[in-house]
């Protein structure tokens, strides 16, 4: 049987692929272990964070899937960091794990071009020692395709660590891919190991949740899909509740130390810094005396509550007396068992910004095998390989997102350029321009593209482009709108509790201090009252940053400048003096395609840079 694209694995990322594959017109196959679970949360019962969310309204303003599920599924929502500034904010969601799973699986059975079948791929069908050309799966079917995403998550080669116990598994009793990383490490693919782990599930009827601090969602909750409509949005929403470990409980983990597999060598893959295992967080921070726990509801019936934050692969003596000695959980029932699982992936730095391999024609990889940890992750780059082999086919050029336009650009570029040891997490300490990357800005930067792509429909882009003109029309008019110290400009000041101007002020000046509401604004600004109120929080939001954004906006087009240069291929870096043989050796290892490509390269200084400049530009000349 012959398709398109063949897409290898049914988590986020596998979704997200198959979908804008067969919404982009592409006969299209989603092979994947077990179909009841399309979508399953493997970890956490959540979706979204701190620049996670980013990524997740940044794949919905393209025409993906994982926000329009969240806001079907989800069973609280927050704005994480609300107290501060608009570009560190990050929308967070729990979800109802059973219904996000039941959604997304209803979706793929009825996307038009798309074909769901259960199997696990054994080998890939390789011609000429590196073109992929389909796929054998274990029960003895062959599928042709002209390109192939490998989106496998923790599969290849799992192994799961509780204790001295392990057994072979993708997750918690599921089969594992056994030969797919093997043939890969054959066709000359540098594959890893990586670990990461969940923690335990308890059955709520067993938790004391009068001694736990309830929190629970916005009183105002705010979707994650632009397309999702706001006015009607109103979700039954369930709390999350905090407890803490003590050192009861830490003197219960240290003293089982030589029982950690993370300790004893058992576990050999290097696991998550930003998401450590209890047992870990214990070991490196011993001075302190407790740490904070999130129990969080799995689905909207709260019959089982993940502990977040006490991730663990200690042996299940050890983690029942860990979980009985922290505060509300004396009697608590364990339902499953926290567990460590360790993994293959492939090195990032042999994808192509398209997530295609540069050694092998037709193969794409997104998610866990690319060393990233989180389901936004997966889901974007998912959604990149989707739409990248997609054109290809197509023979267009390839979608790539620069650093200055999207999280998930930082996300490719940071994989494919830099690398990593270790699994991957995006912070938004990780984008430089993250001022103009926010949350809320997030459609007008990027739903352009899904219109172009045809994932995003006329009337969408319609909402986006007036949502966009109200914003620049606003800007522009305060920018050159000034607010004088007449007395009734001044007594207004006063009557609204804001500090008084000495001469004159630009408006968008006055509109962007920290203390401006709607309603304050109505006043300052009458002009646009009109305006709705959730386009009149973005306009001060605006105003609060113009400052800052048109300095970051000088600094884009410097970078734009050095984007087009091109460094021409098999360019000889040893030919030029002043370049150290580690800059060098990378250079030649990533052999990046502009000037801009090498300078993310980790390692890769300044000084460095300005040579091949000038040195690129001298050959340019000859």
């Amino acid at each position: 049987m012959n398709y398109d694209i063949i897409v290898v694995g049914g988590g986020h990322a596998g979704i997200e692929a198959s979908l804008a594959a067969a919404r982009m017109g592409k006969k299209t196959l989603l092979i994947t272990m077990l179909v009841e679970q399309i979508g399953a949360a493997s970890c956490n019962p959540a979706i979204g964070g701190l620049a996670k969310g980013h990524l997740v309204r940044e794949l919905d303003a393209i025409g993906g899937e994982m926000g329009l599920c969240t806001d079907a599924t989800g069973i609280q929502f927050r704005i994480l960091n609300a107290s501060k500034g608009a570009a560190v904010q990050g929308s967070r969601a729990q979800i109802d794990m059973d219904k996000y799973r039941e959604y997304m699986r209803k979706v793929c059975h009825n996307t038009p071009n798309l074909e769901v079948y259960q199997d696990e791929v054994s080998s890939l069908l390789v011609k000429n020692g590196n073109e992929v050309h389909g796929v054998n799966t274990k029960l003895g079917e062959v599928f042709e395709a002209r390109k192939v995403i490998i989106t496998t998550g923790t599969f290849m080669r799992g192994l799961i660590h509780i204790g001295e116990n392990t057994y072979d598994a993708g997750r918690a009793w599921e089969l594992p891919s056994s030969t797919l990383s093997i043939q890969l490490k054959e066709l000359g693919l540098n594959v890893g190991r990586l670990k990461t782990g969940t923690p335990a599930r308890i059955d709520s009827k067993s938790i004391n949740f009068d001694v736990m601090e309830a929190h629970g969602g916005d009183e105002k909750p705010t979707p994650f899909s632009f397309r999702t409509d706001k006015s009607n949005f109103n979700p039954k929403q369930y709390p999350c509740y905090i407890t803490y470990t003590n050192l009861g409980t830490h003197g219960t983990i240290s003293s089982n130390f030589d029982r950690a597999p993370l300790f004893t060598g058992q576990i050999q893959g290097s696991g998550p810094r930003y998401c450590p295992s209890i047992e870990d967080k214990v070991n490196r921070f011993a001075e302190r005396e407790r740490h904070q726990l999130f129990l969080e509801p799995q689905t909207q019936m709260c019959t089982e509550y993940y502990i977040n934050g006490l991730s663990t692969s200690l042996p299940i003596d050890v983690q029942k007396d860990m979980i009985h000695s922290i505060q509300g959980l004396e009697n608590a029932k364990i339902i499953r068992y926290g567990y460590a699982i360790e993994y293959d992936y492939v090195d990032p730095t042999e994808l192509k910004h398209t997530l295609e391999k540069k050694k092998i024609k037709n193969l794409y990889n997104a998610g866990q095998i690319n060393a990233t940890t989180g389901y936004e992750e997966a889901a974007s780059q998912g959604f990149m390989a989707g739409i990248n082999a997609s054109l290809a086919i197509d023979e267009k050029e390839p979608f790539i997102l620069r650093r200055d336009e999207a999280y998930i650009g930082v996300l490719i570029d940071d994989l494919v350029t830099k690398g990593t040891n270790e699994p991957y997490r995006m912070f938004t300490s990780r984008a430089e321009y993250r001022l103009l990357l926010r949350e809320e800005n997030a459609d007008l930067r990027l739903s352009k593209y899904g219109h172009e792509l045809g994932l995003i429909n006329d009337e969408t882009l319609e909402k986006v482009e007036h949502k966009r003109k109200t914003l620049e029309d606003a800007v522009e008019f305060m920018s050159q709108e000034w607010f004088t110290s007449k007395k009734e400009n001044l007594e207004l000041l006063e009557s609204l509790d804001e500090d008084k101007i000495k001469d004159r002020a630009l408006l968008i000046d006055l509109v962007g201090r920290n203390t401006i509401t709607k309603e304050k604004f109505n006043k300052l600004v009458p002009s646009l009252a009109h305006v709705e109120d959730y386009l009149k929080e973005q306009i001060i939001i605006e105003a609060k940053y113009y400052r800052y954004i048109v300095k970051q906006q000088k600094q884009i087009d410097k970078m734009k400048k050095m984007l087009k240069m091109k460094i021409p291929e098999n360019f000889d870096y040893k030919a030029i003096p002043g370049l150290s043989n580690e800059v060098v050796e990378k250079l030649q290892k990533f052999n990046p395609p502009t000037l801009f490509n090498a300078s993310e390269i980790s390692g890769i200084t300044p000084s460095a840079i300005d040579i091949i400049h000038m040195y690129v530009n001298v050959k340019g000349q000859k």
